[in-house]
């Protein structure tokens, strides 16, 4: 067997080693020494990386094509987008700062882009009150001038402050995804939100915390994730739960004395309220009815 895997062609050899070096190729791929349990570890973390790369990249993909379909973004946190593009942002400049492995963190370039995107169609469908009063073009412009900002800011900072940015990602983390989870909870659905972006999050962050700790070590980094993970998880249980539930309706008050064909979409307890209805009688010329007639009344419950 190692006779064959030693002689493999060379653009295999060469991407291999490429990957996990000439050490542990040697080792793992052409002596077949599976005794080797540091190698197996980090050959195991690259594989790992290369797929969360890949995944990242494509990750958001199901979640830009249900609002796009849907021309809606109801469901989505603004809030929470703009932080959690904040929160990979800083982790990619961070990570490319120190010269990490792309393996280790390429997929946040993949999903800073994509989250920039589900960000301008949430502001384009879904706009926030500051903004409601513009043009969708005057929308736009804005939020890409700020993310455009925010990106020269991370280029030119200097490496110790973009060192404390990273542990600002610990608290972005959290307060980026405590407000879709709250949203969810208040409209007991999960709207727009893509089941596949989230079971992708969790797998994802995962596979990050043991390619971080078997090839960087940052305990910061591993922090964010492990955050990140626990978050997730809780969007996952929200989407078990209200799997298939629409959002709940405002219900602003009673309405009255309406038809079934033309009454809103409110809840009307008959009981609630009593309203008198008096008829004309049918004699439009008489002033008032006879003494002792019976009224032309009516309640309506």
């Amino acid at each position: 067997m190692t006779a064959i895997t030693r002689n493999l062609p060379w653009f295999i050899k060469d991407l291999g080693v490429s990957i996990v070096g000439q050490k542990c190729y040697t080792s793992i791929v052409e002596n077949l020494n599976v005794a080797d349990i540091e190698c197996l570890k980090y050959s195991l973390s690259k594989g790992l990386g290369l797929g969360i790369v890949v995944g990242g990249s494509i990750m958001k993909v199901p979640q830009l094509l249900l609002i796009v379909s849907a021309r809606s973004a109801r469901g989505l946190s603004l809030t929470a987008y703009v932080l959690e593009t904040l929160a990979y942002a800083i982790t990619l400049t961070y990570s490319y700062r120190n010269d990490f492995p792309f393996s280790t963190y390429g997929e946040n370039l993949f999903l800073t882009l994509q989250n920039v995107v589900i960000t301008l169609l949430i502001v384009h469908y879904n706009p926030p009150a500051s903004l409601a009063a513009r043009s969708s073009l005057q929308r736009t412009i804005i939020s890409l001038q700020a993310a455009i900002a925010f990106a020269v800011a991370l280029v030119v900072l200097p490496h110790s402050t973009i060192a404390l940015f990273q542990l600002a990602t610990l608290p972005l983390s959290l307060f980026s995804k405590l407000p879709q989870i709250r949203q969810n909870h208040r409209a007991q659905s999960t709207g727009q939100l893509s089941a596949f972006a989230v079971i992708s999050q969790v797998g994802g962050c995962l596979a990050r915390l043991f390619t971080t700790a078997t090839e960087v070590g940052d305990p910061i980094v591993s922090a964010g994730f492990a955050l990140a993970l626990a978050l997730n998880v809780v969007l996952g249980i929200q989407m078990w739960m209200y799997w298939g539930k629409d959002a709940k309706d405002v219900e602003d008050g009673p309405t009255i004395g309406v038809s079934d064909e033309k009454r809103p979409e409110h809840h009307w307890t008959p009981a609630a309220h009593k309203v008198e209805v008096i008829v004309p009688p049918a004699s439009p010329g008489r002033a008032s009815p006879r003494p002792g007639a019976r009224r032309w009344s009516r309640k309506v419950d």
